[in-house]
């Protein structure tokens, strides 16, 4: 591995001219950076950000605590926070904790240990005796507490939205489908709650389908009961709490000779589907992810240098993008 001594060789300057210009420091000639610089991408030389953190005595790490990168709206959430944190030159820790509470435990001890500069967390689970008082930190989704800033859709109104969408559509029997929520109430929990009390402005009788998260095989027999419904022509239409569940649901369907949009339509959340290429192409209540994404690592960035937050919840608004499920 390259070290700092080797590219200072290379460019012919002492050790220190090298620190100081990898901290982007004003005293150093344009004529020597160019020559430091052109050592560090000769010998692909990448600075040791630890030492570097200890040194400043600052902490340039921010920890972005997930329950799946695998989970594509995860992900694209991860995409924009670090490139918002490489705007501030701030580097990304990746803690993917499988939505497990223990390995969410374990990883706040460790950034507690480690000193991170802040976090960026996505909880569902009861954990909050082990969040740390004197590392800033950032919640999505989750409102913990008042000191505790919060981003997040506006995940009541995407609810409202997708039932007068099912309505317009010629919806009468609307259904709403989700996972059982955990003991944790989150605000992705709004969603149901706006769908089921615009049903109730309009008068319309509300089914609700809540299933366990399973993988697909042990999963649908449970879609297979709520496909029933729809069968007997008792839904014919159904509002999904997440993208990838209504990919599930509407497979599940087409497998039991249940056509979408024609015999029961179907609304989802998220909008993870970014083209048409594949089919169908689904209505759904698309939520701002790289605003939500960029708010969060702002709002971090100002606790970490000490701004007092006047607010500590952040709901952005979503909008309705029309498929071919509805």
């Amino acid at each position: 591995m390259a070290s700092i001594k080797e590219v200072a060789d290379i460019a012919g300057v002492a050790v220190g001219t090298v620190s100081r210009v990898i901290n982007n420091h004003p005293s150093v000639k344009q004529e020597t950076r160019e020559k430091v610089l052109a050592a560090i991408k000769e010998i692909n030389y990448v600075p040791n950000e630890v030492a570097r953190n200890f040194k400043m005595q600052k902490s340039m790490m921010i920890a972005l605590l997930l329950p799946t990168i695998r989970h594509p709206f995860f992900s694209e959430l991860a995409y924009y926070i670090e490139d918002e944190l490489d705007r501030h030159d701030y580097k990304l820790i990746l803690c993917n904790s499988k939505g497990k509470p223990e390995k969410e435990i374990y990883y706040f001890d460790i950034l507690n240990q480690n000193k991170v500069a802040g976090i960026v967390a996505i909880t569902y689970n009861d954990i909050e005796h082990s969040v740390v008082k004197d590392i800033p930190l950032v919640s999505i989704d989750r409102h913990f507490k008042d000191e505790i800033s919060c981003v997040t859709s506006d995940n009541y109104n995407g609810g409202r939205i997708a039932l007068q969408e099912l309505h317009k559509a010629g919806v009468r029997h609307p259904a709403y489908l989700g996972y059982i929520a955990t003991s944790i109430r989150g605000e992705v929990d709004l969603r149901k709650v706006g769908f089921m009390d615009a049903a109730k402005e309009l008068g319309l009788p509300q089914a609700d389908y809540e299933i366990p998260d399973l993988d697909e095989d042990l999963l649908n027999p449970h879609l297979d009961q709520i496909l029933t419904a729809a069968q007997y022509k008792e839904v014919d239409g159904v509002f999904v709490n997440g993208d990838m569940l209504a990919a599930r649901y509407i497979k599940r369907a087409r497998e039991h000779g249940i056509h979408v949009p024609e015999d029961v339509k179907v609304v989802g959340y998220d909008g993870i589907q970014k083209d048409d290429l594949f089919y169908p192409f689904l209505s759904t209540i698309v939520q701002p992810v790289e605003e939500m994404a960029r708010t969060a690592v702002r709002l971090l960035i100002q606790k970490v240098d000490g701004v007092e937050l006047h607010k500590d919840l952040y709901r952005l608004p979503v909008t309705f993008r029309k498929g071919g499920t509805t």
